[in-house]
């Protein structure tokens, strides 16, 4: 029997990275590769595990766990610069397969479209809107910018309700890392847990997704 979500939102909050654009990828290569730089072992899974903090957030997260103390903000700007560069130099942003249909399906059923996103990448910022026209707002968006805390915070998407004016019983989000279902589980809300990366399904679970699934396809379903 097929599967249906227990209530009907208003609202979909939706993460970007590994949601949206199929750039988790390119993003853990590129810090992996940042902080190799500066002799600092940052795995490609450990991103993957990271993903959702800002990139302040994870400098400083990394630089803690090797004994380096808190870094400078010369420290941060050149990391978070070194990062920028070799992520940039792996061309444009890949649409996650199957999200066009997801994004269609939503705005079919009438509910709102949020992003939630933990990134400051501009040049994924930049795309949202030649990738996925009409469909994408800033004033419909939290990301880096916004933030003091970020994920795993609740903070982003208890700003995300703020924006939308909606109690969290009437907001689902989809997420893919384990930060960020804790972020949004913190806020309340129900969330989906897409798995399209490299992490285990035991990782989303842990986090308290109260749902995870494969890929877009599965959320397609669900929806």
């Amino acid at each position: 029997m097929k599967p249906n979500l227990p209530f009907l939102p208003k609202a979909v909050f939706f993460d970007m990275d590994g949601v949206i654009f199929d750039s988790m990828p390119r993003h853990a290569k590129a810090w992996s590769e940042a902080m190799a730089l500066e002799g600092l072992p940052f795995s490609e899974y450990q991103v993957y595990l990271q993903e959702g903090r800002t990139g302040s957030g994870t400098v400083t997260d990394v630089f803690l766990a090797h004994g380096r103390g808190v870094p400078s903000q010369e420290d941060m700007q050149r990391i978070y610069a070194n990062k920028s560069r070799i992520f940039d130099s792996m061309g444009d942003p890949i649409p996650m397969r199957g999200m066009h249909d997801v994004l269609a399906k939503v705005k079919s059923l009438g509910l709102e479209i949020y992003i939630i996103t933990g990134s400051g990448q501009a040049s994924l910022l930049d795309t949202l809107n030649h990738y996925y026209p009409d469909t994408f707002y800033k004033e419909k968006m939290v990301t880096a910018y916004d933030v003091k805390k970020g994920k795993p915070d609740p903070e982003p998407y208890l700003m995300g309700l703020e924006k939308a004016g909606l109690p969290a019983s009437e907001v689902v989000v989809v997420e893919n890392a384990p930060l960020g279902v804790r972020s949004a589980k913190g806020a309340g809300i129900f969330t989906i847990a897409v798995n399209t990366g490299i992490l285990s399904d035991d990782d989303l679970w842990q986090a308290g997704a109260d749902v995870v699934l494969p890929d877009m396809e599965a959320l397609l379903e669900l929806l």
